[in-house]
């Protein structure tokens, strides 16, 4: 999903891997969950735009 959005991966870290819009130049850790919930998926993508 993140992808579609213009965003890569910037670097793995601890429990979370960084994502970065390549657009707009905005990071945001998104951790590494087999689910995220709805309410965190919605914030990182809103940060993300």
């Amino acid at each position: 999903m993140l992808q579609k959005q213009g965003c890569v991966l910037l670097r793995h870290g601890t429990n979370h891997d960084i994502f970065v819009n390549t657009q707009n130049g905005k990071k945001q850790p998104v951790p590494r969950h087999s689910e995220i919930d709805d309410q965190l998926a919605k914030h990182i993508q809103k940060h993300l735009r």
